[in-house]
């Protein structure tokens, strides 16, 4: 079975070239390893195909210059070790080879050392400590691309799109997203200190987070919205279990008979490939195209067929997405909308669809090498991928560019730029990278800043503790009276709770100019009239935002009485927008049907070939 592609016959000469050079000992091929597919970061294929032979012999030349100019690095390596004038440590030298040679490549393609393979490889199952959040790297910054639900960087209040500026001080500029985890991971119980930048925020924020062990659960809730007959799943990730979750819900779903299903992928960063697939084929026909990949050779293309018959073949179903939804999430609600399955409601996905190979390099496992081999495609024939987020160095100059609307809704490119592809019924969709849906939602309100700042201090959630530990006679489902709004004033105060607006951020700086300017005195009365100004603008931040505020304490004190399946009942059900949205459309079947037959007098298409 031939393994190794061009790439890696290259890396493979150039490390046995520094084997031979520094006597690093015995070269050993690894065993072979248990195939794992991932539409997330990594794709590991051990069965990935060779060119041809006819594209073999067109490379022949091309090789012959390569192992020329790898005598240039084994020269290179020698004269380091041997001639530098410090000892220098063999295997980091390799190993800022090898970095080099993938800096110039896409930004998905890193050597992962084994912490970072470990930490991977539990990210597919079981639990770790850390912070809880999905993050990638864009604008040479981390940012977040969503929080996971119940975890510390969820409670504090971390968003979709936060950029991390610094980690306990040290700084994010060109860190890569496994350093950053390196740093934000750690023993449950203890603190890290976070510096971030949001969206229309002139000033950064920070947040103290305390690390917990994060379970790893894949469907966070499911059961039937109160007041309707419409079934709800919310999927947050995909891993082992995954199939066996959902399998589950929607067995209990269709056992009550249920008119509808919204399946819920907002904020879902991806996972298994294998899931995606098994997902998918709870809703899709038997035998039917999930998805492809295609990479540099004509033999590298690899398809991906449901082969179970669907749980939930052909009730109306409603799949809600957002910018966070990537990879395998984004394989799936492609998937469902290519067969004309389903609707797909929210705002414009993330575009993550590289497919990754883990090669082990040498024979202690200590590092593996990642390297991106080809891209998914939806049954359409549509490419996952959105070129910027794929660049690596050249990202800033792009991405700086871009609107800050259009980077915050996940989606660069006019309509009118995009390539035309058809679903199965010959409805128009859109190339480009992500996946539109069907019905756009509106994006989401702008957080003010004392909104921000109750949730970064966890003013809420600690004030949830407090007031369930007062009243031993709550219930799960109380309204926010006016006396709990009152109890919540006085506990701001007695916290000294206080915050900048950005009317003080500029007054601040307009002080700090004047100092310098030496002309205190000059604008003594200005300024004094303007922080007059600024202290009545606070005192109606709280009204103005009553309505948030009243959301917040809901949530936190249903939390502490009756979890997170209280919290998605009596909160999220009841006034998220999008699942508000996604009932009206289930409602009226007539809606749903239109939607789902527009632009079908195209003809039809086979979606399986293209």
């Amino acid at each position: 079975m031939k393994r190794f592609s061009l790439s890696i016959v290259s890396l493979t000469a150039f490390l046995l070239g520094l084997i031979w050079v520094v006597g690093s000992g015995e070269a050993v091929q690894k065993p072979e390893t248990k195939m794992i597919f991932l539409a997330d970061t990594v794709h590991i294929n051990l069965d990935e195909q060779e060119a041809t032979d006819d594209s073999e012999a067109s490379n022949e030349d091309s090789r012959e210059t390569l192992f020329k100019e790898i005598k240039k690095f084994n020269q290179t390596v020698y004269d380091i070790k041997n001639r530098y004038m410090e000892d220098i440590d063999t295997k980091e030298l390799i190993n800022s080879g090898i970095r080099g040679m993938l800096k110039n490549l896409d930004r998905f393609s890193v050597l992962m050392e084994k912490q970072s393979y470990d930490r991977l490889m539990e990210s597919t199952h079981g639990k770790y400590e850390g912070l809880g959040m999905e993050i990638d790297s864009r604008d040479d910054y981390i940012i977040v691309v969503t929080p996971m639900e119940g975890t510390p960087a969820y409670r504090v209040g971390l968003k979709p799109g936060d950029q991390i500026r610094e980690i306990d001080g040290k700084s994010t500029l060109k860190m890569t997203t496994s350093d950053a985890a390196k740093l934000m991971r750690g023993p449950a119980g203890t603190s890290v200190n976070l510096k971030v930048k949001r969206e229309g925020l002139s000033k950064p924020l920070d947040f103290e987070v305390e690390r917990a062990i994060i379970e790893l659960k894949s469907v966070n809730y499911y059961g039937v919205i109160p007041g309707t007959n419409i079934g709800y799943v919310r999927l947050s990730r995909f891993a082992e279990e995954t199939s066996n979750e959902l399998r589950e819900a929607i067995n209990d779903l269709n056992s009550k008979n249920v008119d509808g299903v919204i399946f819920d992928l907002r904020s879902n960063g991806g996972g298994l490939l294998e899931q995606a697939v098994e997902t998918a084929e709870l809703f899709i026909e038997e035998g039917k195209l999930v998805v492809y990949t295609r990479g540099k050779f004509a033999g590298s293309e690899r398809r991906h067929y449901s082969k179970a018959i669907p749980l939930y073949p052909d009730k109306p179903l409603v799949v809600l997405v957002n910018e966070g939804t990537a990879s395998a999430s984004e394989i799936v609600a492609g998937a469902l909308q290519d067969w004309d399955r389903a609707v797909i409601v929210g705002r414009p996905t993330y575009g993550k669809g590289l497919v990754q190979q883990i090669f082990p390099i040498g024979a202690d496992d200590d590092v593996a090498l990642k390297l991106t081999t080809a891209k998914y495609y939806i049954p359409s024939g549509r490419c996952i991928q959105k070129p910027e987020i794929q660049k690596k160095e050249d990202a800033t100059d792009n991405m700086a560019e871009l609107d800050a609307e259009d980077s915050a809704n996940a989606d660069t490119m006019n309509i009118s730029d995009r390539e035309i592809f058809y679903t199965n019924r010959g409805r128009v969709v859109y190339g480009g990278g992500g996946i539109l849906p069907d019905v756009e939602m509106k994006n989401e309100a702008v957080y003010q800043p004392i909104e921000i700042n109750l949730e970064r201090k966890r003013l809420f959630f600690d004030f949830a503790v407090k007031y369930v530990a007062m009243h031993n006679d709550l219930q799960p489902g109380l309204e926010i009276t006016d006396d709990i709004i009152k109890d919540f004033k006085t506990y701001l105060k007695d916290e000294n709770f206080n915050y900048e607006t950005d009317l003080e951020i500029s007054l601040n700086e307009l002080k700090d100019l004047i100092k310098e300017e030496k002309k205190n005195d000059e604008f003594a009365s200005a300024v004094g009239e303007f922080e007059t100004i600024v202290e009545k603008d606070k005192e109606s931040d709280f009204n103005a935002s009553l309505d948030y505020i009243k959301r917040a304490l809901k949530r936190e004190i249903t939390s502490k009485l009756a979890g997170q399946r209280g919290v998605y009942e009596d909160v999220i059900l009841k006034s998220d927008e999008d699942v508000l949205k996604a009932v009206d459309i289930l409602k009226d079947k007539s809606e749903y049907t239109r939607i789902l037959t527009e632009g079908q007098t195209i003809g039809q298409s086979d979606t399986k070939e293209k």
